[in-house]
């Protein structure tokens, strides 16, 4: 089964392609909700990120506290490359297994016109992913969601309730390179015109 990778920046509109993909029966890989998934699963995971930063990160209740994570790793970039040695390779073998049980799902499906060349196929959205080639080497192809800086300011500040101060720090920080991306996905239009724009994309796909 095929692996389509749906990545873009803050407020781009992703996550709302995933979630028109996901209601037409596709599966999706959130990455970033599994990782946080995996903190609370896999105790060993939790345990490994501890030792090495030589501090707790749970809460009274002993569940992972991810905001105290994200403010002692986000803010220098070797701890954060620490981190991601230690959570990126469980969230590789999480999607190994999530990936398997899907195509075993889907195995037996006859075509259908929601499908990506008539046969199933999955997503995983990542916002890394193009910064990222082990993560890349997980899928057939990338459709990189785009739209203007001044909506994507929009849509992220009212999303997170944010100082638009904040979003541009954050998108700062993002860089992605539109020519690494196999299919672009313009979402400069109003919500109802986004599922013909998610077509046009994926037609795109299939005609390579």
């Amino acid at each position: 089964m095929r692996t389509i990778a749906v990545t873009g920046g803050i407020g781009s509109g992703k996550s709302e392609v995933c979630s028109i993909l996901s209601s037409r029966g596709i599966p999706v890989y959130d990455s970033d909700s599994a990782a946080k998934r995996l903190y609370r699963e896999d105790g060993s995971l939790l345990d490994s990120v501890e030792g090495v930063f030589g501090q707790s990160f749970r809460d009274l209740s002993g569940e992972p506290d991810l905001k105290k994570l994200a403010s002692v790793v986000f803010s220098s970039p070797e701890r954060l490359k620490v981190l991601e040695s230690l959570v990126h390779p469980a969230v590789r073998e999480d999607f190994r297994r999530w990936k398997a049980m899907w195509s075993a799902r889907l195995e037996d499906m006859p075509e259908s016109p929601d499908f990506f060349g008539g046969r199933p196929f999955c997503v995983m959205e990542s916002a890394i992913i193009l910064e990222k080639p082990e993560f890349l080497a997980m899928v057939d192809y990338v459709a990189l969601v785009d739209a203007p800086l001044q909506a994507r300011l929009k849509r992220a500040c009212e999303r997170d309730n944010a100082d638009p101060s904040e979003i541009i720090r954050r998108m700062s920080a993002q860089r992605f390179d539109l020519s690494r991306a196999d299919v672009i996905i313009r979402n400069d239009g109003s919500l109802g015109d986004l599922p013909d724009e998610v077509d046009r994309a994926f037609r795109a796909l299939n005609s390579r």
